[in-house]
């Protein structure tokens, strides 16, 4: 995964207009944010004019928008801007309104994304925390909404609308991009069917809704200004606010977003596991060194480039943090298809202690290839002195590998290092090398 910096806006914006569900008439302004603020909203028309972070652990309801509550600060139907600013590639904002719901505009985020376009967006070169799904993560409701989010290289959402009974359903698809968020979603209008208006006007919803700004499905005819901006708007516009939704995970991901008939409710609790999963990763890392924000320093491709090794035999996925040019922190995922478990031990599965003892080496040769008159050469393993194996590494287990170069004179390099699993200790050892030319 090639690394990417933090943007935030060029200059603050505003725009004014109603809001959908209140119909009170809002003032909403952008303005420029440090990196590492994420997106904060901020009421001022409250006393103190208090922040809130658009945050799952700040989710309040989910019924035909996203409310987001601290205490008494709330604000409602934020899923459209979220949207356009994460997919115009904006990672800080402050986000100041006048009252609790930002403008509808015409019920997509396409007023949003000519806002942050007539801003333009400034690179603060600042390294983006991008978290890249190496695992299948999952939410289903009992309506049958599903969501999974696949391993990616790249930011893709399928959906499959579906409306009631099974009418309007539509499927979209694509690779998300600042280019294709703006071709494909921003217009993307929102949708409610006749039969619904007059339930939810009684739950004091809607208040602003007009068929300048929503599409109404009547039977099996689409009722809005204009006609249809696209065959399958509806699924475009649940795409649309499903990324809004997802950002409430506090990070960009990589990944293959598949959901079928998602709306807000779902939406927002598949944030909130992808919020804890990654909270419960960081809890495990290893605290011995800082590491930045982020999924990987160094990608496979990029451990490749430094290292001879190839399969079976490279035993480092990435490396996940240096700290100086002294420590490093790398990472193996260890799944039932490594060769080694196949016949070490097949009933009762386990990976060799020699082969973690070759996975600190290898991270230990980073570290030292790093080193400006070593690169481009070659580190060779010479010896190993006390080492201790403390307990089983079985398949599925995420290894951590920490290293330490201790000592460096000429060509000869030591270090120590351990390999933990969950914050155990599964290995350690005090590792010699020697480099040279290729």
């Amino acid at each position: 995964m090639a690394s990417i910096t933090q943007k935030t806006l060029a200059k603050c914006v505003t725009i004014k207009g109603n809001a959908l569900h209140t119909g009170q008439t809002t003032t909403l302004t952008i303005k420029p944010a440090d990196p590492n603020t994420g997106l904060m909203f901020r009421r001022v028309d409250l006393p103190d004019k208090p922040f809130l972070a658009a945050s799952a652990a700040h989710v309040q309801a989910v019924e035909r928008a996203t409310t987001l509550a601290d205490g008494s600060v709330v604000v409602h139907t934020v899923e459209h801007l979220l949207s356009a600013l994460t997919g115009m590639g904006v990672d800080n904002a402050i986000i100041e309104m006048d009252s609790s719901e930002p403008p509808i505009g015409d019920g997509s985020a396409k007023p949003y994304v000519e806002l942050i376009k007539s801003a333009g967006l400034e690179d603060q070169k600042v390294p983006c925390p991008v978290w890249q799904i190496r695992e299948p993560v999952q939410v289903e409701a009992k309506n049958g909404s599903t969501i999974v989010i696949m391993p990616a290289k790249e930011f893709r959402v399928s959906v499959t609308a579906v409306g009631p009974q099974g009418r309007v359903t539509q499927y979209f698809d694509s690779v998300i991009t600042p280019e294709s968020y703006e071709k494909e979603l921003g217009d993307a209008r929102t949708f409610c069917f006749y039969e619904d208006i007059k339930p939810l006007l009684d739950k004091g919803l809607i208040q602003g809704g007009t068929l300048d700004n929503a599409i109404v499905i009547k039977g099996d005819k689409f009722i809005c200004a204009g006609g249809l901006r696209h065959g399958n708007e509806c699924a475009r516009h649940k795409a649309m606010d499903l990324i809004g939704d997802l950002i409430l995970n506090g990070r960009r991901i990589l990944g293959h977003v598949i959901a079928i008939m998602p709306g807000h409710g779902i939406n927002t609790q598949m944030a909130a596991k992808l919020q804890k999963t990654y909270e419960s990763m960081e809890a495990m890392r290893p605290k011995t060194f800082a590491l930045p924000a982020g999924d990987a320093v160094m990608n496979t491709a990029e451990v490749l480039a430094m290292l001879p090794h190839r399969y079976p035999f490279l035993l480092v996925d990435r490396i996940l943090g240096f700290e100086g040019d002294r420590k490093c922190v790398g990472q193996k995922n260890l799944t039932m298809n490594e060769l080694f478990f196949q016949g070490h031990f097949p009933g009762h599965p386990v990976m060799p202690g020699v082969l973690q003892v070759e996975a600190m080496a290898q991270v230990a040769s980073i570290l030292m290839l790093r080193i400006p008159e070593n690169q481009g050469k070659i580190g060779y393993f010479m010896s190993c002195d006390k080492v201790k194996w403390r307990r089983p590494v079985e398949p599925g287990d995420v290894l951590i590998i920490e290293t330490e170069l201790t000592k460096m004179r000429g060509a000869i390099g030591v270090a120590t290092g351990r390999c933990t699993v969950n914050g155990e200790i599964t290995c350690e050892a005090e590792l010699k090398f020697m480099v040279q030319d290729r």
